[in-house]
This record gives structure tokens, C-alpha cells and sequence, in this order.
């Protein structure tokens, strides 16, 4: 069970690139995005979010017991969520979705309150709960790039 806890928290081992996992477990989300967006509801991505969530809680805390540290570099599931979360039931276009990306890691790496405390939680929780809050925050900040330039962020 740990060998597969620790497959999915790192996204199929994406998490182990040599420099920045955290921006490639962000890109591995957009592939997240595009394959969920192509079903074109709305429930099966807030569903899709729910669940990744929840796979992310469990898998980033089998991760942390397997590798005996906290918040282990390589779990970048938390970014994938993050960033289906900053994207949610957005009409982005392509530049939407890149500037989601980059928000995100910037959210991501910054993190304001109160995600910064939610890192403070404990196992898996901890994991996911401050990129899911970033991810809040992404999507907030791209809602309101689409209000002011609909033309360069919409589909």
C-alpha cells in the first residue's frame, strides 16, 4: 500500500524532478484540467477536485510516514489540486490558464494567510489543505482578471 500511496502522492513520481517538483506537479494539474474540462460539466469537476482532495489527504500521508518526514518534497498531488482549484469553473482560454498557473505558484510559494497555517495541520491534511487555499486564492485572482479583460483571459 505504501508503494502506491507514494505513486499517486507523487503524481507517478513526477514529483521527483530534479529542480522545482512543485511546478511540474503544477503542470501535471493542467493535464488534470484539460483531460476533466474535455467533459464539459461542471459536477464531474468539482467532484474530480473532491476526490483528488481526498486521495491527496490519504496518499501525501502514507508518503510522510513511508520517506519519515513532513511535507516530503516529492508529494506534488497537493499542487495538482491547487491548481484544479485555481482553474475551477473558469471560461479560460489558453492565456487564462497560464496565468492560472503562474498565480498559483506564486500563491503557492508565498502563502498568505490563512493558508500557511493550514500547512500547519497534521499528515496528509497539512499537505494538500495550504495548495487547496492557494488555490482559493489563484481562483479569485483570475476571477478577476476575466472581469477587467474578458478579451485576453475568456474562451
Amino acid at each position: 500500500m505504501a508503494r502506491l500511496g507514494v505513486f499517486v502522492a507523487t503524481c507517478g513520481y513526477v514529483g521527483y524532478a530534479p529542480i522545482a517538483p512543485g511546478t511540474f506537479g503544477s503542470a501535471a494539474g493542467l493535464l488534470f484540467f484539460y483531460a476533466i474540462r474535455t467533459s464539459g460539466s461542471q459536477a464531474v469537476e468539482l467532484a474530480a477536485i473532491a476526490l483528488l482532495f481526498v486521495v491527496g489527504v490519504w496518499s501525501a500521508s502514507i508518503t510522510e510516514r513511508a520517506l519519515k518526514m513532513v511535507d516530503p518534497g516529492p508529494v506534488v498531488i497537493d499542487e495538482v489540486v491547487g491548481m484544479l482549484i485555481t482553474l475551477a469553473l473558469l471560461p479560460v482560454n489558453g492565456l487564462g490558464v497560464f496565468a492560472g498557473f503562474i498565480i498559483f505558484r506564486v500563491f503557492d510559494v508565498i502563502k498568505p494567510w490563512p493558508a500557511r497555517r493550514f500547512e500547519a495541520l497534521h499528515g496528509g491534511l497539512g499537505v494538500v489543505a495550504d495548495d487547496a487555499m492557494a488555490g482559493v486564492y489563484g481562483n479569485l485572482v483570475l476571477r478577476g482578471l476575466l472581469f477587467l479583460a474578458p478579451a485576453w483571459f475568456a474562451q
